[in-house]
């Protein structure tokens, strides 16, 4: 199982204060024998949560690397993978990308990223690190 991402635990609370109940932590993903996914592969881990008959998974990522393009590169990437993977065993659950706010503001709300966010119809959460708190749903 990957390790925990750094923020995990602040949007594991964000969605707690939002009204939602964590059901796993991490989601186990099981493709035909092939592989485990916990839909957050590397440092990272899921969060599944459900809330008045609404299910969600949530990749959490940090941004806090080196590079911030090779850290959106690798989430477009899983998010894309998980998305077909909960497609095939749980298709009523929605996934989303968890981003913190200051990496929202400034990088992912640059034209050339927001058209990537779209054209890869990845839903976003912006959580905020200071307060702990959901910001943003960004569908």
């Amino acid at each position: 199982m990957s390790a925990r991402d750094k923020f995990h635990n602040v949007v594991k609370l964000a969605l707690q204060k939002d009204g939602w109940r964590i059901t796993h932590d991490p989601l186990l993903i099981r493709i035909e024998n092939i592989t485990d996914m916990y839909i957050d592969l590397g440092a990272e881990r899921i969060i599944a949560a459900e809330r008045e008959g609404q299910i969600i998974a949530v990749e959490v990522k940090s941004f806090i690397g080196t590079s911030t393009i090779s850290e959106f590169h690798t989430a477009v990437g899983q998010f894309i993978n998980y998305r077909y993977a909960l497609e095939e065993i749980d298709s009523e659950r929605v996934l989303y990308l968890a981003v913190p706010l200051n990496t929202y503001n400034d990088f992912l709300n640059k034209p050339f990223i927001k058209t990537i966010i779209q054209r890869s119809k990845i839903n976003l959460i912006v959580y905020d690190v200071e307060t702990e708190e959901i910001t943003r749903w960004q569908i």
